[in-house]
C-alpha cells in the first residue's frame, strides 16, 4: 500500500544550488561591508566599489574551504585577501598587509557579536 507523507517533502533550506549562490552573495557583502570599514579607517576616504571588487575572493576561499578548519582556512582567505586588496586598492605590499589585517580583525569583531544575537553556530 502507497501512503503520502503529511507533510511536504520540499525542502526550502536543503542545500541546493541556491543555498550556495545565497550564502555565497551573503558573504560576500559581508566582507565588502567589512572591507569598506577597515580601508576608511586605514585608508581614508575611499569609494565603495574597490571592496566590492575584492569581497567575493575571501567569499570564495572561505566557503570552498571550509570543511579543512580554521587551520587552513584562515591563512588561505587571507593570502586571497591579501591579494585581492593589493590589486582592487592598489597599495603597496605593506599597507596591502596591513589593510589585509585590520579587514580580519573587522571581519572577526563584527561577526562574533552577530553570532552571539543570532546564533549562527
Amino acid at each position: 500500500m502507497l501512503t503520502a507523507p503529511l507533510q511536504s517533502a520540499i525542502d526550502l533550506t536543503g542545500g541546493g544550488i541556491l543555498a550556495l549562490l545565497v550564502t555565497f552573495l551573503l558573504a560576500t557583502v559581508f566582507y565588502a561591508i567589512t572591507l569598506h570599514l577597515a580601508a576608511v579607517f586605514f585608508v581614508g576616504d575611499v569609494p565603495t566599489q574597490r571592496a566590492a571588487v575584492a569581497a567575493p575572493v575571501p567569499a570564495v576561499a572561505s566557503l570552498l574551504l571550509q570543511q579543512w578548519g580554521p587551520a587552513i582556512v584562515i591563512p588561505v582567505t587571507l593570502l586571497g585577501d591579501f591579494v585581492a586588496i593589493r590589486f582592487s586598492y592598489k597599495l603597496p605590499v605593506k599597507s596591502s598587509v596591513a589593510l589585509t589585517l585590520l579587514h580580519f580583525a573587522f571581519s572577526v569583531a563584527l561577526v562574533i557579536p552577530l553570532n552571539n544575537i543570532f546564533g549562527f553556530v
